[in-house]
């Protein structure tokens, strides 16, 4: 009999690989929704939809942490104070969903809590390994530790080939600022080195 868990999860794109191997470990998986750092409300609202849409293709049950969205107030005091602090900011930021997340596992009976940001590779994985288990400890949880980040690129090409949305930030302001940010130096350095291949 398949064991349950319950998996915090930050979009339907990163889920779609977690949810296939937890299934072939022999886990039945039910997914926790707690991102009240998504910004602003339409994507907040489009990634839960996509998320929710998939979800319910696949038969798994999606549970919402009761006024989610109403805790972004309480991320705006807990996390965004951090700024571009990134290490400070995403601690706090994945203290408060994971956080949530395992009370509504202790709350609903699971026994198993495990997250879908370790497989995305722009997650601060050692942060969030440090703290899932100190959460779901304290709540007497078993934390199921995973680095599914050599499946990103995998889940990725499933989320094209279903048409789901894939959002290019994590979810906050600030990583909203840093994703283009970032983007905009890998342009100017392709540019950079055209205008160097020209000239050679």
């Amino acid at each position: 009999m398949a064991k349950p868990v319950l998996v915090h999860a930050c979009c339907g794109p990163c889920s779609l690989e977690p949810v296939r191997l937890l299934r072939e470990e022999g886990f039945e998986p039910t997914i926790a929704w707690s991102n009240p750092n998504i910004q602003p409300q339409a994507e907040y609202e489009r990634r839960l939809e996509t998320l929710l849409g998939w979800a319910a293709t696949e038969g798994i049950d999606v549970l919402e942490v009761p006024d989610d969205r109403a805790r972004a107030e309480l991320w705006e005091r807990a996390v965004a104070p951090h700024g571009f602090d990134r290490e400070a900011r995403c601690r706090a930021c994945y203290a408060l969903r994971l956080s949530a997340a395992a009370d509504l596992a202790r709350d609903r009976g699971f026994e198993t809590l495990t997250t879908t940001l370790a497989v995305s590779p722009y997650q601060l994985h050692e942060v969030c390994d440090e703290l899932l288990v100190r959460i779901a400890t304290s709540r007497g949880l078993e934390a199921l530790v995973r680095d599914w980040r050599p499946r990103y690129p995998e889940a990725t090409r499933r989320a094209r080939e279903l048409g789901l949305y894939r959002q290019n930030y994590c979810g906050c302001r600030f990583s909203a600022a840093e994703a283009q940010a970032e983007r905009i130096a890998a342009r100017d350095a392709r540019k950079a080195a055209r205008h160097a291949l020209d000239r050679a």
